[in-house]
């Protein structure tokens, strides 16, 4: 089967995101990427859902993570009837896509197809384990390719060698980005926000960007005001970990006050992925509150006097009116207009893949 994930970053192969194998699935530890190359394994399903808890892999990589455990978990549960196979991954379906509170509505689909790959195979005397693998692979290649539609939009919008501001890790539309830009011949050059505390601008995106020949540059999170102006920023860009079909943007902390700074210096904000069809409103929105000793160590030193205490939303949401476009598969469209997206006939980001 031929792999969308070819000519990507180390970190974007399928199985440097997460794979499963003889009984295991082992995740790239994104937290300690790159200083070092390891990989957490996983002998159960609700290992899996744990590693993506604690953000053993993020951005887009518990899609990933979630699909290979929904393969674990039919691993866990061979040898048992079929019905009660079905039961067995019903429940792991239902912890690992609510593994983190935000996300849950994207981490349904993904198990759900999983599910469905698996009832295919039951029903057919399959194996189930590679049935589940099988279109996890499908499912990420087709999902690559419709980030790849939306990254030709999203350099539609660049200037030829233009400086580029990003926020957090954007995964998959950050190396499709850089792949549409360099067969152009777009030598774009990055400035990446380092996004504390787990600094994934500073160890992901900008290894994503080094990996694949750019120039970048790392900022610390209280810079980009200065750097859009007296670095001629031209583009502020994103991807989003829910996009609502009214026009909010969720996306890591720090988001709105960028794009805030954006409108300010009047450069564009644009987000990039499908609107979630289980958005409809902001209001369906639940922000997870982590863990607010993280903020008071940097990388595992403490940075904080003992006592002092500690607050750690992981997202925050972005108001359309400081949104430029949102960049989908069909186009970058108003994010006043994202319910024409459905309407129309997409399939979202996530859409179902067929079963073979």
């Amino acid at each position: 089967m031929e792999r969308a994930d070819k000519d990507l970053a180390f970190m974007l192969q399928y199985e440097n995101v997460a794979w499963y194998e003889h009984g295991k699935v082992r995740i790239l530890d994104r937290r300690i990427y790159p200083t070092r190359v390891e990989f957490v394994e996983c002998t159960t399903y609700s290992e899996v859902a744990q590693a993506i808890a604690d953000m053993v892999t993020q951005s887009a990589g518990p899609y990933t993570a979630a699909a290979m455990g929904m393969a674990l978990s039919a691993y866990e549960c061979r040898g048992k009837t079929a019905s009660d196979q079905k039961d067995f991954l019903a429940r792991a379906a239902d912890v690992i896509s609510h593994a983190r509170p935000t996300t849950v509505d994207r981490m349904s689909l993904i198990v759900d197809g999983c599910l469905r790959a698996a009832g295919q195979a039951l029903a057919s005397g399959g194996d189930v384990c590679e049935a589940i693998v099988e279109h996890t692979i499908r499912s990420n290649n087709a999902r690559y390719e419709k980030i790849g539609v939306m990254a030709e939009f999203l350099v539609d919008a660049f200037p030829q060698n233009g400086r580029i501001l990003t926020q957090c890790f954007g995964e998959t539309i950050v190396g499709q980005m850089l792949k549409v830009a360099r067969n152009r011949g777009n030598n774009l050059r990055l400035f990446c926000a380092e996004t504390r505390p787990y600094f994934q601008g500073a160890r992901l995106t900008a290894s994503v960007a080094k990996d694949m020949g750019f120039d970048v540059t790392v900022i610390t999170d209280n810079m980009p005001a200065f750097v859009i102006q007296h670095e001629k920023i031209d583009v502020f860009t994103s991807a989003a970990d829910v996009i609502c079909q009214d026009g909010y943007i969720v996306n890591k902390v720090g988001t709105f006050q960028i794009a805030i700074v954006a409108n300010y210096m009047g450069i564009p904000y644009l987000a990039s992925g499908a609107p979630d069809r289980g958005h409809p409103t902001v209001d369906s929105v639940k922000i997870e509150m982590r863990d607010p000793e993280f903020v008071l160590q940097a990388m595992g030193v403490r940075t904080a006097m003992a006592g002092v205490k500690g607050y750690y939303p992981s997202f925050d949401i972005t108001p359309p009116h400081l949104v430029s476009g949102v960049v989908t598969d069909r186009g970058i469209m108003s994010p006043y207009d994202l319910r024409r997206y459905y309407a129309e006939g997409s399939a979202g980001e996530f859409g179902p893949v067929v079963c073979a």
